[in-house]
């Protein structure tokens, strides 16, 4: 396993994550990435949501 900072747990796949419900999500690869954040539409996987977007504003050219 390993932590980034601000952002998720990258845990060596395939793994089976047990959720507080009792459900089990599945992933196959090889590396898996765990949301931390809880922002992911994903969740538990990560989908990046974490990062900041930058919206460029198209009048200011």
């Amino acid at each position: 396993m390993r932590m980034v900072a601000g952002g998720p747990l990258l845990v060596e796949g395939p793994v089976d994550l047990e959720m507080p419900d009792g459900s089990v999500v599945s992933a196959d690869r090889f590396v898996v990435a765990v949301c931390l954040c809880r922002r992911s539409k994903r969740y538990p996987l990560c989908d990046t949501s974490h990062r900041r977007r930058i919206r460029t504003n198209p009048e200011s050219s």
